[in-house]
């Protein structure tokens, strides 16, 4: 039997689509394996959104042709429809693909594979994981400045309401408990392009529509929604999301910066006001909300000044966690082509400063639930006579433990308890969260 080994970077879209590609091949009867060396054909799935990123990619590719040279090597995703220049001092060998449709076909004519079907809309397990990713749209054509992703992901599309209910009810009948809902720009569920502008009345009732129904799953124990926008989180999507308990009261809304004249220049779709009565009304209406971000630091142009307007509004926001992205330029983008990039020292600073913050406003969004019950979905089991698992070194020791996962809040908690436990993982438990704000004690 023909093996296959497959890696892949970057967002939960590209994790999905790479379950996308394990179906197929399974499918096909080859079987899947971890090890690059045991693989007879090793698949790269790749990101571009950073320079970090297009660099990881390069170097798995090097690290497979090192592992199994006589393997065959195909090299698909983002970094493929970037720029071909990305791969000049690649092994000719090579070969590449830039979507998902090209590369099935591809996969036939090389492996001459017989295939029943070419399906592959809908997953029926995520394999490896405890929560599994739901792609439910795909594309943008926003073209934020600093953004490649409309270059390689250009064609805008969604999956029918049916088709995601159908596909999520599979996934809960596989065990998972837990579904995120994730998308190019989940936002513009429905629509045929990204720009709110050109939306009826400038808003999109068709996600909380779709979401309102997922909800309605059975047995669907958790559902999350990946990163929006402000003018995302209407008053009716949350009303579905306060009405719905299996709804995660966690919302990412990517800020990228705190001022109004850098997030001009970035080219999105809302100004600092605009964020900030959005997180006022999330708060109005949820109960004690996290609300996660990404903020770019060091766009080009960006001052002193509208680095601390940056700062300021994440304060305001109460962000209880933070992803910061150290500004990466992109050819192809608009904003390589900007004047006034900043210096690497610079961009370093205000990186640190921004961990800095992160680590404060996390803290101070944990300490709320001190004491209270949460909900842990376990993602690592902890080996109870060892203490091994994919837990906090510092907690490790101290006594028995469950494992660990993420409450509804979406933060990471260890769980203890007074007496050994087994077979917890993509269980819920119920925890008391104690005042060290990483761990919970097991509540029966």
């Amino acid at each position: 039997m023909q093996t296959f080994a497959i890696n892949t970077l970057g967002c939960k879209v590209n994790q999905y689509e790479a379950q996308q590609i394990i179906k197929f091949l399974a499918g096909c009867k080859l079987l899947y394996v971890q090890d690059f060396k045991s693989a007879d054909l090793i698949i790269i799935h790749t990101c571009c959104v950073t320079h970090i990123a297009s660099a990881k990619s390069r170097q798995l590719v090097r690290k497979a042709e090192k592992q199994n040279p006589n393997a065959k090597i195909i090299v698909s995703g983002c970094l493929v429809s970037s720029d071909p220049a990305e791969f000049k001092n690649l092994n000719e060998k090579l070969l590449f693909t830039h979507n998902l449709k090209e590369l099935f076909s591809l996969l036939k004519q090389e492996f001459n594979l017989q295939c029943n079907s070419f399906e592959y809309s809908s997953l029926e397990k995520f394999c490896g994981q405890t929560r599994a990713f739901l792609k439910v749209q795909d594309g943008c054509d926003g073209f934020c400045s600093y953004c490649i992703v409309p270059t390689t992901r250009p064609d805008i599309s969604f999956k029918p309401i049916d088709k995601v209910i159908n596909e999520a009810q599979d996934l809960v009948k596989a065990g998972h408990k837990e579904i995120v809902l994730t998308g190019i720009f989940l936002g513009a569920y429905g629509q045929n392009t990204v720009k709110r502008k050109n939306w009826p009345n400038n808003e999109n009732p068709i996600l909380a529509e779709m979401l309102e129904k997922i909800a309605q799953v059975p047995d669907l124990k958790r559902i999350r929604l990946s990163s929006l926008e402000p003018a995302d989180v209407t008053n009716r999507l949350l009303e579905v999301i306060k009405n719905n308990h299996n709804i995660m009261p966690h919302l990412h809304l990517s800020l990228q910066s705190g001022s109004d004249k850098i997030l001009k220049k970035m080219n999105r779709q809302y100004t600092v006001k605009d964020f900030l009565n959005s997180i006022e009304n999330i708060n109005l209406q949820l109960d004690r909300p996290a609300i996660t971000t990404d903020i770019i630091a060091g766009f080009p142009g960006e001052t002193v000044q509208d680095f601390a307007q940056s700062l300021s509004v994440a304060k305001l926001a109460g962000f209880s966690k933070i992803h910061i992205f150290p500004f990466s330029k992109r050819n192809g983008t608009a904003a390589a082509k900007l004047q006034d990039h900043i210096k690497q020292e610079v961009i370093t600073e205000r990186t640190g400063k921004l961990r800095e913050l992160e680590k404060q406003l996390a803290e101070k969004f944990r300490k709320q639930f001190v004491g209270e019950i949460a909900q842990v979905l376990i993602e690592d089991e902890v080996n109870p006579s060892t203490g091994s698992g994919q837990t906090p070194s510092t907690v490790r020791q101290s006594s028995p433990q469950a494992g660990s996962g993420r409450c509804e809040r979406y933060y990471e908690i260890t769980v203890k308890s007074d007496a050994p436990i087994t077979n917890t993982k993509n269980e819920i438990v119920k925890c008391k969260i104690n005042d060290d704000l990483i761990t919970g004690s097991l509540v029966s």
